[in-house]
Formats: C-alpha cells, structure tokens, sequence
C-alpha cells in the first residue's frame, strides 16, 4: 500500500490487508490496494476507499472495504450477514433498479465485505443541514422516489433474501424494530402515565394495538434498509443510494413511507419539514410504487395504512426517547446543534399524529396526542415549543 501509511489508524489498514488479501485470492494474482481513505464507519466496523494500485482483473479504480471488528453475538442476528445479503440481493438487480453499491467480494471468516465506490458524494444530512433549500428539496423528492423504486424492485423477493442468509448461516431474520414496536405498545401507556401523568383511554390503547398488524405477514412487504437516517442516504449523480443494511430486513412498505409524516424517527438528525414537503415526497413514493400495488395510488388504501405506521412510530419513539429524559430534558443525539430536543420531537410527533387522527375519525388517538403534545410542553417549558425545520429550510420565509 503506496506511501508512508506509519501514522495512519491500525484498524483501516488491517482491514485494507485483509481485502488484498481476498482480492488476491479471487484473482490468482497479487491485487495491490494503495492511498486509503478513513471513511469512518461505527463502533463495530470500520469502512475506507482505497485506490487499486495493482489491478490483474477487471476491479474498478477505486473500491470501499467495510471490515466488521470483533465477532458476532451468538443470540444476535449478525449484522454482517445481514448486510452482506442484502448487497447481494442487491446486486442481483439491474444496474438501472440497484439501490446500493454493488458487492465486489466478502469474506465470512474475516467479515470483510469489498464494495463499489459511489465516489465522494454528499449524504442527505449534508444537503438538510446546509445552506441550499432548492438543494436540500430535490434530494428529499429523490429520497421518496429511491425508498419507493427499491422498494418496487424487491416486491416478491423476500423467499431469496431468506436464502441468502440461510447459505451465511443464519436460520431466521426478523425488522430489528420488531420486538421493540411490540414492547412499546405493551408498556408505553404506563410510562406516559407514570412520567408525564397522561392515561391512555381503553379506545386509544386499541388503535395503537391495532397497529400492530403491520409487524406480521401483509401483502405490501419489501426490502427495507431499517436504517435510513439522513447520513446513511448518498446523494449521486445517479440519484440517492442507500448505504449500511446492517438491518436489512423485510417489512410493510408503509413503515418506511411513514417518515414522510414522522421524519426519520428516532434518528439523531430528526426536524421537521416543511409545510407541504411531506405530501410532494408521498407522491413522488407513490409514483414509484403504484406499479406493483396498484391500490396504494387509492387514498381511501393508502391513508389509513400510513396512519397506523405514524401512530406505531409515535409510540415506539415515545418508548425509546421518553424514558432518557426522566431526569433532564436532553438533545436527541450526542450533538445539540445537529438535534433537537427530546421533548420538542416527541411533542411534534404526537400533535402531528393527533391531527392526522382526527381527520381520520381516530377521535381516541388525536385526544391522546393532543394530551401527550400539551403534559410535553408543560414539563418541559424551557425547551422550544415548536420543532425547527431541518437547517437548509430555516432561511426561507
């Protein structure tokens, strides 16, 4: 690997190490990975570009290597194996439907994947945090209509995903939210009665069980990366492509759709839109989907699934962020000027669902969200009383 790399961090040039060492096994030749690049990557992996110095077959110039540190929790789903499925049900597509970078080559006993470049792109999140409103609206448009192309392209495929991850080794797969979207509904009602002294009525407590049916077996499932935060979505010359499926999964396409109406729950880059940006990001997803399940381009269809996926949502991130706050109100990241508060999103969310409840005659729900919205507000008065749109819109009047 060219240059002086003496100064350069352990864990990236390991991993570039290994991935010669695979790319050369592959091509029966020495493949030479040269001016590596630290593309940042989590506590568990690490993800760099390096250039391909010495290149016997057809390798493109550049190649990003993603190296799983560590082995995997017996009791867990591996995540390796779930990202390495996923790029390769992926990469079975057509280049024109492909949603992600294509997998080069993986390597299970060293949990090395080797994947395409998309080269130095900007994420969604730089485009929503920066100076650019225009900028920052066509990428949220091409977001929908991505989220709803792939999710178009992989209808149907959910039996070879499973076989993907049977021939890694794993024998079953589930949404990683599953089981956290089910505790909510079981246990969220006496947290807001015991944190924020609202009680749930009988009425409210069914709709948000009712939700539930969109956790089983429906018949508008496809691929979902689990993950789309902001950071995890490149913005290309090609359109946005998903990166990270460390959670792929498949699930009701509603689940994802809902971020419209709850923009990325749970994530640490979670603002509002806005006005009307929710619906023109519906329609460009429709557009996309309405060829495989013609009766999503129904409202009467459309707006009640999508309303039971937002009232799902406001629960389990009232499950997830409520409890962290029980002692002082706090960002909902580790950065204060990249989040908001605590109490200010999960306000948000609840007036938001309350009013989309009361336009659908959920009169329960919209009773409890405005409740919930209002015991937020009072706790917590110093924080803001309104969530912010995300940065790239706050200059437009």
């Amino acid at each position: 690997m060219g240059r002086d790399l003496g100064s350069f961090p352990r864990p990236v040039l390991a991993a570039l190490a290994a991935a010669e060492r695979l790319l050369s096994r592959r091509a029966g030749a020495s493949v030479v990975l040269a001016d590596p690049e630290d593309l940042g990557g989590s506590d568990r992996s690490v993800v760099a570009r390096a250039r391909v110095a010495r290149n016997p077959f057809s390798l493109p110039r550049t190649i990003v290597v993603k190296h799983y540190l560590g082995r995997a929790d017996p009791l867990r789903p591996d995540p390796f194996h779930h990202e390495v499925a996923s790029c390769q049900l992926f990469t079975a597509l057509p280049t024109e439907a492909r949603p992600s970078p294509e997998i080069i080559a993986h390597d299970v006993e060293s949990r090395l994947l080797v994947l395409e470049d998309l080269g130095r792109s900007s994420t969604l999140a730089d485009k929503l945090f920066g100076p650019d409103p225009a900028a920052a609206q066509r990428c949220l448009l091409s977001w929908a209509r991505a989220l709803g192309r792939m999710q178009a392209a992989t209808a149907g495929r959910e039996h070879d995903f499973g076989a993907l991850l049977r021939r890694l080794g794993e024998r079953s797969w589930r949404d990683p939210v599953a089981d956290d979207a089910r505790a909510a509904l079981a246990g969220c009602a006496a947290v807001l009665r015991g944190d924020l002294g609202v009680t749930v009525s009988g009425a409210a407590l069914q709709e948000a069980h009712d939700t539930a049916r969109l956790l089983g077996g429906t018949r508008y499932r496809a691929f979902s990366p689990s993950d789309t935060c902001p950071d995890n979505n490149l913005v290309t010359s090609r359109g946005v492509r998903f990166v990270d499926f460390e959670g792929g999964c498949f699930r009701d396409v509603a689940l994802d759709a809902a971020y419209f109406r709850v923009p990325f729950p749970g994530c640490e880059t979670s603002f509002a839109l806005p006005p009307g940006m929710a619906e023109h990001m519906l329609d460009a997803w429709r557009t996309e989907v309405a060829s495989v399940w013609p009766d999503l381009d129904e409202p009467e269809v459309l707006d009640g699934r999508l309303l039971d996926a937002q009232l799902l949502w406001v629960w389990l991130c009232t499950w997830w962020l409520l409890p962290r706050i029980r002692i002082r109100d706090t960002p909902v990241g580790p950065d204060a000027t990249r989040s908001p508060r605590i109490s200010t999103a999960l306000a948000h969310y609840w007036a938001e669902m309350a009013v989309a409840a009361g336009a659908a005659g959920r009169h329960a729900s919209a009773e409890l969200g405005t409740a919930v919205a209002a015991a937020l507000r009072e706790r917590f008065e110093d924080a803001p009383a309104a969530l912010p749109v995300f940065p790239a819109f706050r200059s437009v009047a």
